[in-house]
């Protein structure tokens, strides 16, 4: 399992990477051909209080790589709601390559 983390105007958070690689650990044993994850990081100026804090997750796997991206008022919010999007995501994906 390799998972690159980045962090756009953010500092680094190892309570935060283990948040996310704990989640992300999940896929990986779900679905094995997954290669590997980048997880960005990082804050813009909203007039909502409730976004602001981006998370992006792009998965390596066979065929077109999948991304999640989720915008909440905090970190771990944003995570959750970009693993759950991947995991719809990547269900699809093992649905199509066992039909082939």
């Amino acid at each position: 399992m390799n998972i690159n983390f980045e962090y756009d105007k953010v500092s680094a958070s190892d309570a935060l990477e283990i948040f996310t690689a704990k989640k992300l650990e999940k896929l990986f044993n779900r679905y094995d051909f997954i290669v590997r994850a980048d997880v960005f990081f990082k804050t813009e100026n909203t007039s909502s209080d409730e976004t602001g804090k981006i998370c992006n997750i792009r998965l390596s796997a066979p065929g077109p790589r999948i991304f999640a991206e989720a915008s909440n008022e905090n970190f771990e919010k944003s995570v959750s709601e970009s693993y759950n999007e991947l995991k719809r995501q990547l269900q699809k994906r093992k649905e199509k390559m066992q039909t082939h």
